[in-house]
C-alpha cells in the first residue's frame, strides 16, 4: 500500500464520545489520501474497546496508538504516534476538534517545504457541543453560523470570521491578523523530517504549551510560521480540563525559557 500524502495525528484520552465526533469529521473531507494515527495517552479498557470498534467499521485507515495510564503524558504519546505516521507530512489536532470538511486538503494546499502551518480553532459551549449529532457533521451545519446559535452559542462579529470567511477574504485575514503564528496541538502541521530532526515533543512537559514548544525549536532551527487560522477551519467540543496542574506548568514556562534563551533545536528528552 502506498504510503498517504498526509498523516493526521489526532490525541484522545477517555472521552470518545467526543472522539467519535471528531472522526466522523474525517469521514467527508474532501481530500480523501491521508491516514489518522490515534494517540491515546492511556484510555481505559471500555474507551479502547469503542476506539477498536470504530475503527473495524470506519472506511477511513486509521490506526490506534496506546500507552498505560500514567498521569498526562501526551508529549510521550504524540512522539510514539509520529514515528507510527506513514506519510511524510503531519497534521496534528485533539479528538476533541471537528474538521471542517476541507481541513486536510487546506493544509495539503499550503504545505510549503522549511515552513509549518498554525491554525486555530472554534470554540463551542457545552450546550452546542451537544447538540452535534452524525448527521449535523456529515451534513456540516456545525460549520454554519446560523445553526450554531440556534443551538446555544453565542454569536460575536470578530470571532465568527473564524467561520464565515472564505476565500481571499480568509487570506487577508490571515495576512492582517495580529495573532502570532505558533504550533498549536490542536491545529498545525508540519513534515515529518522537520519534526525528528528537533527529536519531537519535549517528553519532561505535562499540559500548558507543550506544543507551542515544539514550534519554537521549529522556528530556531529555521521552520518558518505561516498564518492559516481563517482557511483551516475546526469546532472544538467544550470539556472539563482537570489535568490542568499549575506546577508542572511552570516547568513547562522554565523548559520554554530555556528553549528561547539558548535558541535550542534539540531536545535530550524527546523521541531519542
Amino acid at each position: 500500500m502506498a504510503s498517504p500524502t498526509i498523516s493526521v495525528i489526532i490525541s484522545t484520552y477517555n472521552a470518545f464520545d467526543w472522539l467519535e465526533k471528531t472522526l466522523i469529521g474525517y469521514e467527508v473531507q474532501t481530500c480523501k489520501d491521508f491516514e489518522i494515527v490515534i494517540a491515546d495517552d492511556g484510555s481505559n479498557t471500555e474507551t479502547q474497546k469503542k476506539i477498536k470498534d470504530y475503527i473495524k467499521a470506519s472506511p477511513i485507515q486509521i490506526s490506534h496508538v496506546w500507552h498505560e495510564d500514567n498521569g498526562f503524558q501526551k508529549t510521550k504519546i504524540l512522539n510514539k504516534a509520529l514515528l507510527d505516521c506513514k506519510g511524510d507530512y503531519i497534521l496534528m489536532s485533539d479528538g476533541d476538534c471537528i474538521p471542517r470538511q476541507d481541513f486536510v486538503e487546506v493544509h495539503v494546499n499550503k504545505r510549503k517545504p522549511g515552513h509549518f502551518l498554525s491554525g486555530g480553532y472554534f470554540k463551542l459551549p457545552m450546550e452546542t457541543s451537544l447538540a452535534i449529532t452524525r448527521m449535523v457533521i456529515l451534513e456540516q451545519k456545525c460549520f454554519d453560523i446560523k445553526w450554531l446559535m440556534d443551538h446555544g452559542f453565542n454569536s460575536s462579529c470578530i470571532k465568527n470570521l473564524k467561520i464565515t470567511a472564505s476565500g481571499m477574504k480568509a487570506e487577508l485575514l490571515n495576512r492582517i491578523t495580529p495573532t502570532t503564528p505558533s504550533w498549536n496541538g490542536h491545529n498545525s502541521s508540519g513534515w515529518k523530517k522537520d519534526l525528528l530532526e528537533i527529536n519531537g515533543f519535549d517528553e519532561r512537559m505535562q499540559y500548558g504549551g507543550e506544543d507551542r514548544e515544539l514550534g519554537e525549536r521549529l522556528v530556531n532551527a529555521g521552520i518558518k510560521p505561516i498564518q492559516i487560522r481563517f482557511s483551516a477551519i475546526c469546532v472544538h467540543l467544550d470539556h472539563s480540563r482537570g489535568y490542568v496542574n499549575e506546577e508542572a506548568m511552570e516547568v513547562n514556562r522554565q523548559i520554554r525559557a530555556e528553549t528561547k534563551r539558548s535558541k535550542k533545536t534539540w531536545t535530550e528528552f524527546g523521541i531519542k
